[in-house]
């Protein structure tokens, strides 16, 4: 709870301020680049060249890693949100790029050691552009720092794991598909440890349109419309696919070796729309931890419900070629059919995971703005869907409507059934909203101290430093000190919180 002190007034204190601040038009230097995009994209080439396994769970946990220790590094030194773990020490003046950089560098060391060479090149270049100062060397060491707490806190998170996994005989069981017959992705990682949830079950469905046993699910007539409808709409040849649904098919895939994969696709979106609003460094830091956390989670709830139910579910392909042995009369084999997609990835299919993923993305995003209502304007590095006539951008006037194009662009593709992008989405959507409510929020900006109350000591610490120039006054977050600054601080102090 907070508490306003009233004895002394915001208006006094401003008015007494106000020569200070017109002979101050300018305190503090120019924004630096954004350190927390720039370490994003250089996490998206690890994404290309790191994980060549068509295993998006690994990714979603490095993401989840270094976006979470750039935020921890940013917000000890801006104080304003509430710390994932705690606030580490930090004085005020250190230089959030350099501590920004530091985090996502170390983290990024540790997890692919391969790379370290490069990646310390990249660190020493984006150094060599600040400034040598104390704020630079106190920078480095809160970033340092807080790698080195996110490295600690997933050390035995069960990530490091490896499940002998049985496949099942019966029909409905996930077995190996074609092209590869490879085996399977992560079957662990249903058990390792969340980030957010309170456990990997907690946004757990019943099953596929509500069914928990494979046999009443195999005979339902639920069941032989959904495969049915893959069968058509879903082939490597179809005569009811339209084109648009081609291009939405291959727009979301990224599944080829090479790209930055699902979750990669999801951390670009997150940077266009970051650019189109102009977000500052610090809420940057913010928004691509909440959505990594809640991808991070994302992986851990979709392969729960793939591996840890009595539905380890077959792929379509596998569906459609063994038709014949599912007890269903509405359903027909097809022994050659393959899907549109080059491959089906190697895990069960129910729940989607792209699904998932995208529909958390939405839900933090909505949250983040305020709003499921915004406008943008992506691409996708998907080679088969560059490869198209009629590729190029896609514009979106909703966060949940590029979701639910994500989820259904796997039916197209022909490696999920509808069941799975549905029941992926409306998951994904509850846990994007769950993280984006209830994680990294905001301090009561009035609280400048930090001490639980709006009291005048916070008003006199905010003069102090707005006094001599510190862009610890920078209010705003703009990178500026100016008195639009001191009027939002007065805003906020006379508001309480």
């Amino acid at each position: 709870m907070t508490r306003t002190r009233s004895s002394r007034t915001a208006s006094i204190r401003r008015g007494s301020l106000m020569a200070f601040v017109a002979a101050t038009s300018l305190v503090g230097a120019a924004r630096a680049t954004d350190e927390v995009v720039y370490w994003n994209n250089v996490l998206l080439d690890e994404f290309r060249t790191n994980f060549g396994t068509g295993c998006p769970c690994p990714l979603s946990r490095a993401g989840a890693m270094t976006q979470l220790a750039v935020f921890e590094a940013v917000n000890s030194i801006a104080r304003q949100y509430h710390p994932y773990l705690a606030f580490l020490d930090a004085p005020s003046t250190a230089s959030k790029e350099a501590a920004a950089a530091a985090a996502a560098h170390g983290m990024m060391v540790s997890l692919f050691p391969a790379t370290a060479a490069s990646l310390d090149a990249k660190y020493a270049a984006r150094l060599a552009l600040i400034l040598n100062s104390q704020a630079k060397t106190d920078g480095i060491a809160v970033g340092q720092a807080a790698a080195a707490a996110c490295i600690v806190l997933r050390t035995n998170d069960g990530s490091q794991n490896v499940e002998t996994y049985t496949f099942g005989s019966n029909p409905g069981d996930y077995i190996p598909t074609p092209p590869g017959f490879s085996g399977l992705c992560n079957p662990e990682w249903k058990d390792v440890t969340p980030f957010c949830m309170s456990s990997g079950t907690q946004f757990r469905l019943t099953g596929p349109l509500g069914f928990s046993v494979m046999s009443d699910l195999l005979a339902s007539p639920g069941y032989a419309a959904e495969l049915n409808e893959v069968k058509d709409v879903g082939a490597r040849v179809s005569g009811s696919r339209t084109d648009e649904q081609t291009r939405i098919a291959y727009f979301w895939a990224n599944d080829v070796n090479g790209t930055y994969k699902s979750p990669g696709h999801l951390f670009y979106i997150t940077q266009v729309v970051s650019a189109d609003h102009s977000l500052t460094l610090i809420q940057n830091s913010r928004l691509f931890a909440l959505v990594a956390l809640a991808m991070g989670d994302a992986g851990i709830a979709a392969w729960d419900m793939k591996y840890a139910t009595d539905i380890d579910l077959w792929r379509p392909v596998s569906a459609i070629r063994a038709a014949d042995t599912d007890g269903n009369p509405l359903t027909d084999a097809d022994p050659s059919w393959l899907p549109l997609n080059a491959f089906s990835p190697p895990f069960p299919a129910y729940v989607s995971g792209h699904a998932m993923f995208g529909a958390a993305h939405a839900g933090v995003m909505a949250e983040f703005f305020g709003t499921d209502n915004v406008t943008f304007t992506v691409d996708s590095e998907d080679p088969y869907y560059n490869a198209l006539p009629t590729n190029g951008p896609r514009t979106f006037t909703k966060f949940s409507d590029a979701a639910w194009e994500n989820s259904i662009s796997r039916l197209y593709l022909g490696v999920h059934f509808r069941f799975d992008a549905a029941d992926g989405y409306i998951a994904g959507l509850a846990l994007g909203h769950e993280v984006g409510q209830n994680f990294l929020t905001p301090l009561c900006r009035s609280d400048y101290n930090h001490d639980a109350f709006v009291t005048g000591e916070d008003f006199d610490a905010f003069v102090v430093d707005f006094e001599v120039g510190s862009l610890a006054a920078d209010f705003d977050g703009n990178g500026f000190l100016t008195g639009e600054d001191f009027d939002a601080f007065v805003l906020a102090f006379e508001g309480g919180c």
